[in-house]
Formats: C-alpha cells, structure tokens, sequence
C-alpha cells in the first residue's frame, strides 16, 4: 500500500532505488516538520510496510500528529531492519523456532516455512570459564573443556544456521559494557530489500537488541 504516495526513485549512478518520502505527508496536509529525528525514522518505516493490516493510514497519521505536550496512547508498529542477539537470549529463540518447526511436523504441514520474519544475527559468545590457569597448557585445557561442554550447543546452533532462512549465527564478543556487544564488523549504513518486480528498497539500518538487560 502507499495511501499518502511516499514511495518514490532515487537513481544513484546507473541504478535506481525506490525510497519512501516524508514530504508527501506534508503535500497531503500531514505535518511532520515538527517531529524529531528518531521520530521521523519511525515515521519512514511505517510508510515503508504500511499493508493495511499491521499498519495503517491511521497509525502514520497517529505518529505524524505527535507532539511533546501530550502523552500518546497508540503503539507504533515499528518493524526493524533485523534482530541482532546474544546467546543467552537468542539460544532460547532458536529452540523456539525448532520446536514450532516439530509442531508444524506434527500436523502434516512444512516444517521450512517456519523461518524468522525479520533477519536475524545471533552473536555466539565462549562460556567464560577458567579451570586452568598459570601453567602452559591452561589454554589448551580450558578450550578443551569448553568444546566439551558446550559441543551440544554448539551443534544445534550450527544445524539452526543450516536450516533457517533469515538467521546468521556468527562468534563474536558481548561481554563488554552492559548493553554494548562489538558490533563492528556485523553493521551497514544502508539496508535494501528486493521484492515484486525487482524493486530494491534503500532505507537507513535500525537494531533492535535482544539483550537480557531488556
């Protein structure tokens, strides 16, 4: 859908994108100059996935009419670009999905087409734990052990990155300051989404963390 007729090209060299324009709100007689920039970005994103079901003319004319003196009482229905998880949380997420693939078995239908809506990255972190330390063979030992330990989770990780589409499950470090996984190498600037008719959307990343802080 595209009520207020915000979707529009922008050509970038040889190639052409399809963008999504707040001032067509503004044309349609909705304000949005007044709106914050983080605002405005969920403003963009609704006008993106408006599907008449899960959002609404009336949700993005609800976010567009916001202002700082009144307390809103409408959710956003805000879609991110992708979820980005750590273990703790999204180890639980991956058993989720595999047991709602056996129940999709269990009633005679395709267990493939349970897959995460939305790109998923699960940044796997090593267990932490020292048995051995001081003497030359501690490293060695100690990444032993942790293999040994973890070999069961570590092979259902790898069938859930095999088997699901949408899903990367990468190692990595999150055990810095509460709330700040590394991240580096894992961010774009720009996220695109190719749909009907080869059409390559172009939007501004947004993370959602599933962090067990949350």
């Amino acid at each position: 859908m595209d009520s207020f007729h915000s979707r529009s090209k922008l050509k970038v060299g040889s190639k052409e994108y399809e963008i999504y324009r707040l001032d067509a709100l503004d044309k349609a007689g909705v304000s949005t100059k007044h709106l914050p920039f983080s605002l405005r970005i969920l403003l963009e994103n609704l006008l993106r996935t408006e599907d008449g079901r899960n959002v609404r003319p009336e949700d993005i004319r609800a976010l567009a009419a916001w202002n700082s003196n009144t307390k809103s009482e409408k959710e956003i229905a805000f879609t991110p670009s992708r979820v980005l998880m750590q273990d703790f949380t999204g180890v639980p997420a991956v058993v989720d999905l595999a047991a709602m693939r056996d129940a999709m078995t269990a009633l005679g239908g395709n267990p493939s087409l349970i897959n995460p809506l939305q790109p998923a990255e699960l940044v796997i972190d090593h267990s932490v734990q020292v048995d051995e330390f001081g003497t030359p063979q501690a490293f060695a030992l100690n990444a032993e052990l942790e293999f040994m330990r973890n070999k069961e989770r570590y092979a259902f990780l790898r069938w859930g990155q095999d088997s699901f589409r949408n899903m990367a499950i990468v190692p990595g470090h999150w055990h810095r300051a509460p709330g700040q996984p590394r991240i580096s190498g894992a961010g774009c600037v720009c996220e695109g989404i190719t749909g009907e008719a080869r059409r390559v959307s172009r939007y501004s990343r947004r993370y959602r963390f599933a962090h067990h802080n949350d």
